[in-house]
């Protein structure tokens, strides 16, 4: 009797399963992700972004108290001694340090406030992300004058079985994605030069595998 009823529910378990995947294959597909535009729209203009995962140092002119060390949490803020919330994703170092003079000025006179910033991340919209056949794909954080041979060392190259030549460079301009033809099978196995190219903040590249 006992190895009837568990057979039972072996059955009865198999059908749920198949009613679960079943309803799940009717599912509408998600609506695809929006790619924020980075603020950078130019080399020249370039400036670094605070973002989660970065670490403050946060100095307070003669007020060592409040001063300290500070982990940018997933929600782009921090928590120090006297304010428990401040927004500091997407802002520059020098930008957050007179935000926060101006809320710290509601407990302190004239408060002098100096930002630094160690174990750079930025936010996603600054990375470069590198996808496909690469040898370690990866999220990199740009770096002023970086270009596409300097994130292909970053990877580590191609795997064997990438086209570099068919790769995708997406980029986001006034508010639409781009795409741009990049050879990376002849700049980096090549050495031809002349194919490689200055990246932006928030630059995608994406590489096939090749078909044959």
């Amino acid at each position: 009797m006992e190895k009837l009823i568990t057979k039972y529910r072996q059955i009865l378990n198999l059908v749920l399963v198949t009613l679960i995947i079943g309803g799940c294959s009717s599912n509408p597909n998600l609506p695809s992700a929006t790619i924020q535009p980075s603020v950078t729209k130019d080399i020249s203009s370039y400036k670094y972004l605070i973002g989660p995962g970065d670490v403050l140092n946060i100095f307070v002119w003669r007020n060592p108290e409040v001063s300290g060390s500070f982990v940018v949490r997933p929600d782009g803020m921090i928590t120090t001694s006297l304010v428990e919330d401040i927004p500091v994703s997407g802002k520059t170092p020098t930008e957050l340090a007179r935000s926060i003079e101006q809320t710290l000025s509601t407990y302190l006179r004239d408060p002098i406030v100096t930002v630094t910033v160690n174990d750079f991340n930025g936010p996603f919209s600054e990375q470069i992300r590198v996808i496909g056949e690469a040898a370690e794909p990866q999220a990199l954080s740009y770096t002023q004058n970086m270009t596409l041979l300097d994130v292909m060392i970053q990877v580590g190259g191609l795997t064997e079985f990438a086209d570099g030549n068919d790769a995708v460079l997406v980029r986001v301009e006034n508010g639409q994605q781009k795409q741009y033809n990049i050879y990376l099978e002849d700049l980096i196995k090549n050495g031809d030069i002349s194919a490689n190219a200055d990246l932006l903040p928030g630059d995608i590249i994406v590489i096939p595998e090749t078909w044959f």
